[in-house]
């Protein structure tokens, strides 16, 4: 009972001394301050700090984006070149055709096939501009890449419905795919620059950056991209020389009936024997060749897509496709009226020329004739190793005139070829020709060094020419792989030819080029402006996306004002006229000596001695009133 009765005891309340110590002020104010210092800034985070670290990860992310394209590219076109020179090795021989495929009719099949490579680019003018401005530069590059791994995947099923069709693809993306690498570069060296002076407030501002900022990066940057790329000529001879050279004929046997060559020659190799392999390979074995590739070419289109970062920023993505798809097309078109361009062009030509004729025709019909089929992948490894080695020379921009570059590749390139014509060798039987190893290696480089001047070169220039204007670049390099296409087929067109008519057009074009080009730095040195074509503003107001605008972008359209619509009104009234009053603006130019004032000049209000005069009449007008 005495239990029960314990059970039933309450608690008693505390005393009141302890409520009072629970609520004492000063713990209260304690907790206060302890929540404050929690959310409050802590009191070792420095902001200044931690921004540079963050624009430090920014620069190595623009590094890691240009050594990554660099690779892919390198990747995709070693894979490229490797698997043609096999594939067309193989289906000249003629055992091999009877064969593995004796009513296919390969032979056929390839001219159609370089046809489609050669000639396709061509248009290429039309689209390239619209398909970099709808898929975006890095889309583009991984697409191409995707194409060039389609081409790869086709011969392991040789039939006409594969390999002519993939083909023209890969014709297709040439284009697309060399100007979205050009465009790629330059826009890293802009990017780069942007993040070194991140605290400038035209960098803060987006505005245009100022002249000859970024010039230093574009030049290393292109630098970079060749000494890489120009390896691809290296890794594209291991099939040849790993697989292909141990079934080819010694030299007796394939150049049997070759009387000259050299200068003296007519067309390639007139009289190289059809039948070049001792035994044909095992069908095994071709395809565990194709599998590599096809694996490496898989691997270039994870480069593109994982490592290539973004070459614009979402808004400016935006930005540089909602001028407008027609105006897009037309872009590329009207800078050709750009007299920079217009002198570049001979040697966007002379560009085309060259390299197609140190890959075909130089080590064709001066080192396969004279050394024989198994040395080919040798001239071949010291031309792409000297491209690579000495690309590091355009470095010397740095330091001198940027004219310094091509003209010195210019001239490399002129001695050999006045060399070239004079260099023929008459074949007799039953006599070796090692002794012209040696001079053919050494020209073999010689050419690598004005390749690699030239090319470094050139894409140095056009980066410098437009690096203040990223919405241009990707016009720009459209333009300068379009005329290299060209070239390409002309050089495709031209196989038949003597070879002294090849040198001369060769000896010619660059003779012209190298005269534009010094035409083009003196009107630059002159400070004459070239005749840029406009391009629209933005047009934000896009139908089904809220772009960010000055007002709330959550507003309905029925809670918008009247006022609002009015000048929504005005602002595409505005596009319009000024899209209209382009060519206006352009006559207005040209009767500019005449003292005429352009429409621009005129909505300024007052720039001008015109525009003030008239403004003090009318304000005299008002006052006498």
């Amino acid at each position: 009972m005495e239990a029960a009765d314990g059970e039933e005891q309450h608690f008693a309340p505390p005393p009141i001394g302890d409520m009072n110590e629970l609520l004492n002020p000063g713990q209260e104010e304690n907790i206060q301050g302890q929540m404050e210092e929690f959310l409050g800034p802590h009191s070792e985070y420095n902001e200044e700090e931690e921004e540079k670290k963050y624009y430090r990860r920014k620069r190595l992310g623009v590094i890691k984006n240009v050594l990554a394209a660099s690779f892919g590219a390198m990747i995709v076109y070693s894979v490229y070149v490797g698997l043609l020179q096999m594939q067309l090795i193989l289906h000249y021989d003629t055992t091999y055709r009877e064969v593995k495929y004796s009513n296919l009719g390969l032979e056929d099949i390839d001219r159609k096939m370089l046809m489609g490579i050669n000639v396709t680019p061509i248009v290429g003018l039309l689209y390239t501009a619209v398909l970099i401005r709808f898929l975006g530069t890095k889309w583009m590059m991984f697409l191409a890449s995707g194409i060039y791994a389609l081409f790869v995947s086709t011969n392991y099923w040789e039939r006409y419905y594969t390999l002519v069709p993939s083909a023209i693809a890969i014709g297709v993306a040439i284009v697309p795919f060399w100007a979205s690498l050009g465009n790629y570069i330059t826009r890293m060296a802009q990017l780069y620059y942007e993040y070194v002076n991140y605290e400038k407030e035209h960098v803060q501002e987006q505005k245009k950056l100022p002249k000859g900022a970024c010039h230093s990066y574009i030049i290393v940057f292109h630098s970079i991209f060749n000494i890489i790329f120009h390896l691809s000529f290296v890794f594209a001879e291991f099939p040849m020389c790993l697989v292909l050279n141990r079934y080819l004929h010694d030299d007796k046997h394939t150049l049997y009936n070759v009387k000259f060559c050299g200068a003296k020659v007519s067309g390639v190799i007139p009289g190289f024997n059809t039948t070049v392999l001792t035994s044909l390979p095992r069908s095994m074995l071709l395809i565990q060749v194709e599998s590599v590739l096809m694996g490496f070419a898989f691997l270039s289109m994870i480069i593109f897509l994982v490592l290539c970062g973004a070459a614009h920023r979402p808004t400016e993505e935006i930005d540089l496709r909602s001028i407008g798809w027609g105006n897009i097309f037309q872009l590329p078109f009207k800078h050709l009226r750009d007299y920079r361009l217009r002198l570049l062009c001979p040697f966007f030509i002379y560009s085309g020329f060259e390299i197609l004729f140190a890959i075909t025709g130089f080590s064709l019909t001066y080192g396969v004739c004279i050394l024989g089929l198994k040395n080919l992948w040798l001239l071949v490894v010291v031309y792409g190793l000297s491209c690579s080695v000495f690309s590091s020379l355009s470095l010397l921009i740095l330091r001198f005139p940027r004219w310094v570059c091509l003209m010195s590749g210019a001239v490399v390139h002129f001695i050999l070829l006045v060399v070239l014509m004079a260099f023929s060798v008459q074949r007799k039987e039953n006599q070796t020709y090692s002794e012209y190893m040696g001079p053919l290696l050494v020209i073999t480089a010689l050419w690598g060094l004005g390749s690699a001047l030239n090319k470094t070169g050139l894409s140095t220039v056009i980066g410098m020419l437009y690096a203040e204007e990223k919405e241009r670049l990707d016009f720009v390099y459209t333009i300068y792989r379009w005329w290299e296409a060209i070239a390409i087929f002309i050089v495709y067109l031209w196989s038949n030819m003597p070879m002294r008519a090849k040198l001369a057009i060769l000896l010619a074009t660059l003779l012209v080029a190298s005269y534009c080009y010094w035409l083009m730095e003196r009107r630059l040195a002159k400070d004459l402006r070239p005749r840029l074509p406009r391009i629209p503003r933005p047009r934000h107001k896009v139908k089904g996306y809220r772009y960010l605008e000055e007002d709330n972008s959550d507003e309905s359209d029925s809670e918008k004002s009247e006022e609002d619509e009015e000048e929504n009104n005005d602002d595409e009234e505005h596009v319009v006229e000024e899209m209209g009053a382009e060519d206006r603006e352009e006559e207005g130019q040209d009767r500019g000596a005449r003292g005429s004032v352009s429409p621009r000049a005129r909505r300024r209000g007052g720039q001008s001695h015109h525009g003030k005069h008239v403004k003090d009449e009318e304000r005299e007008e008002r006052e006498g009133e």
